[in-house]
């Protein structure tokens, strides 16, 4: 079943406190799912259970979180303190996250693959209620729905495997079905693919500026870089990784890249878009709003929701 959802973004320029009001604005529009994913100002569970006692119904993932950053065990409580203090369906997205994160932020080592494999099934345990290294959890979650977010060929085994959904960021519609096809290869049942991608209502130019800059920080990395130099925009991803400053990149980023992993202009054209990666194999899209010119993405989603979770699509 097809389904659109909201992603909390962390934007640079924006207030961080706008995660909540994003939160509402989505609930409120009737949106069915929020995303919490985690960066360099909220801890995702406290503001998961912040957003739980703010919202009313909208169901919550929290991530993806970077799987090495936080044993199976400290997921699992987290997890479970949200389902717990809210009263709200949730689930538990992870991935691989970047050395920077892991190793710089957190000291820990980076391992991708084989943490990601390890803390999606011993997270997966505790959750059901097993004991896991003399651990079990006081309120387990059974049934817990874990996604994986995979960026390459390793990683997407691991997703095929062991995730109950695939989560891609900032991909074009030729990506997701290049992904259905892979998957397919991997094994008979593949696990249905989320798509987070950026969105915004009729932009001016403090918006796009706001899409150039997020977009600019995924030039240079593996996995991202490749994809961008596939749709024709190489000689970014060159002077990214040559450490040319995010800046005097974004500058350079041309609205057709923006467009090609993004769904941005009037209502139906953002509703045509959706369809499309739909259409490209998708389950579901996360639309992450842009704010810069619309505060909480409150516009964004109060009119988009009757395109995009009434069945019109």
């Amino acid at each position: 079943m097809k389904s659109v959802g909201v992603v909390t973004p962390f934007w640079l320029d924006r207030p961080p406190a706008e995660a909540l009001s994003i939160a509402v604005a989505a609930d409120e529009a009737g949106f069915g799912r929020l995303w919490i994913g985690e960066m360099a100002t909220f801890d995702a569970f406290a503001l998961a259970t912040a957003i739980g006692a703010r919202t009313s119904d909208i169901s919550l993932t929290v991530g993806p979180l970077a799987a090495g950053v936080r044993s199976p065990v400290a997921l699992a409580l987290g997890l479970s303190t949200v389902v717990a203090c809210t009263g709200r369906r949730a689930g538990l997205a992870l991935g691989a996250s970047s050395p920077l994160i892991v190793s710089s932020w957190h000291g820990r080592p980076f391992t991708p693959v084989g943490s990601v494999r390890a803390a999606v099934r011993d997270a997966r345990a505790l959750l059901d209620g097993n004991r896991v290294d003399g651990f079990r959890l006081r309120q387990p979650v059974p049934g817990t729905s874990i996604s994986v977010a995979a960026f390459g060929p390793a990683l997407m085994r691991v997703a095929a495997a062991e995730g109950d959904e695939v989560v891609l960021n900032l991909v074009s519609v030729d990506q997701v079905a290049h992904v259905v096809e892979t998957l397919s290869e991997l094994t008979p049942v593949p696990p249905p693919i989320a798509v987070w991608i950026p969105a915004a209502l009729e932009p001016g130019a403090q918006t796009l500026r706001q899409l150039r800059s997020q977009l600019a920080v995924y030039l240079a990395p593996p996995g991202y870089g490749e994809m961008f130099t596939a749709l024709g925009h190489g000689p970014l991803v060159e002077r990214a990784r040559a450490g040319e400053p995010r800046a005097s990149l974004a500058a350079d980023i041309p609205t057709a890249l923006l467009e090609a992993v993004g769904a941005i202009g009037s209502a139906s054209a953002i509703a045509d878009r959706v369809s499309a990666y739909f259409e490209a194999g998708a389950s579901h899209v996360g639309l992450v709003p842009a704010t810069a010119e619309d505060p909480a993405g409150a516009r964004l989603l109060t009119t988009l929701s009757p395109l995009l979770t009434k069945g019109h699509l």
